[in-house]
């Protein structure tokens, strides 16, 4: 098990970690999500051993590593920017660790044709890593992790460099392929979808601090905060503020009848979290709330399109399926059902979320 215990790093008088504590099963994976620069990489870097935590300790199997080499650690690390020896063949690259580990020469050999074959490199094993795709390069620095045997592998966006087809094949393989190995497996990532394909546990940060950590179904549908509910959105969620008065939502664009179990709310200010695919440009069945909201910009993303619209104080983001022509400036009515809130209290805690399923 990998246990951070109140572990913080100060560069400066700026926090890059602020008092994070996780504790990582073995076998477990465990995604990091979160924006650029929201910590995702130096709390790596704890982990591996490549920075030291100005406060806090750090812990394998129970006992500190804070003062272990991190040549002496038996980790594995993948960054996005794919790292390999330029002047090895593919064989070698993957061979490498397997030789300073001194494993005898039949053992590497399985070894590394058998990575080769999981990450689809076997055809180019007498090549040299320059006369490879990216892509190749990439999945050459995974084999190479993968066949270290490390108790402890950090991914650090691997994927993000990879054509579509096989980034979606390596997150349906990789969490199989590690977990397997028995390590601890931690993947950072910038995006929510990533994080639901590959499933595990996620830790949501947020300048350098965790906001939650669970089950990533879990966090996903009840974020325990509003800026955990933000990070696992994208886009972001949209945030609406309003009161609770007797058996309504009042918003400066209307009202709209609580849903049923939250009549008994305490009256007053609340913040509402509303998905973007949870914004819809036709009225659907039931009560809804219709806020009337002109159009500031539109982004067609294959087939879905995304519809920026704001009116007073409100700021909207409607992602809908299909390709919708609407001009900026159009004035447009938007719909909201109150039965996909997620409702926030003053303290940005989270008072209720959709039901299963909803969210």
């Amino acid at each position: 098990m990998l246990e951070l215990r109140n572990v913080s790093k100060k560069v400066g008088n700026a926090f890059h970690i602020k008092d994070v504590s996780l504790k990582l099963e073995k076998g477990s994976l465990n995604v990091l999500l979160g924006p650029t620069l929201s910590g995702k990489t130096s709390l790596m870097r704890l982990m591996a051993g490549l920075d030291r935590p100005t406060e806090g300790d750090i812990l394998m199997n129970g006992g500190s590593v804070l003062k272990t080499p991190v040549q002496k650690r038996n980790v594995a690390m993948v960054y996005q920017q794919f790292i390999n020896y330029p002047a090895f063949t593919v064989y070698e690259n993957i061979a490498s660790p397997l030789r300073v580990a001194r494993v005898d020469d039949q053992s590497i050999d399985m070894k590394v044709r058998e990575a080769a074959k999981l990450m689809k490199l076997t055809p180019y094993l007498d090549r040299t890593v320059l006369n490879l795709s990216g892509g190749q390069q990439q999945r050459t620095a995974l084999a190479r992790a993968l066949v270290k045997g490390a108790e402890l592998v950090l991914l650090d966006e691997p994927l993000a460099n990879l054509d579509y087809k096989l980034r979606e094949e390596l997150r349906i393989e990789l969490p199989r392929i590690f977990a397997e190995t028995g390590a601890i497996f931690v993947y950072a990532t910038t995006e929510p979808q990533e994080a639901l394909l590959l499933g595990g546990d996620t830790a949501t940060l947020h300048e350098g601090q965790v906001s939650q950590f669970g089950p990533t179904i879990d966090v996903h549908n009840s974020p325990a905060n509003l800026v955990t509910a933000q990070t696992f959105s994208d886009p972001p969620m949209n945030i609406i503020s309003t009161r609770k008065q007797g058996a309504e939502f009042v918003f400066s664009q209307g009202a709209t009848p609580c849903p049923e179990g939250l009549i008994g709310l305490a009256d007053g200010n609340y913040s509402i979290g509303v998905r973007p695919h949870h914004v819809m440009l036709k009225k659907p069945a039931g009560k809804t709330l219709k806020v009337e909201a002109t159009v500031s910009t539109t982004e067609i993303a294959g087939s879905e399109t995304f519809v920026h619209v704001s009116e007073d104080d409100l700021k909207m983001v409607v992602l809908t399926h299909g390709v919708h022509r609407v001009e900026i400036g159009d004035k447009i009515p938007v719909y909201l059902d109150p039965t996909k809130f997620f409702i926030f209290d003053g303290q940005d805690a989270l008072v209720s979320a959709p039901t299963v399923g909803a969210a």
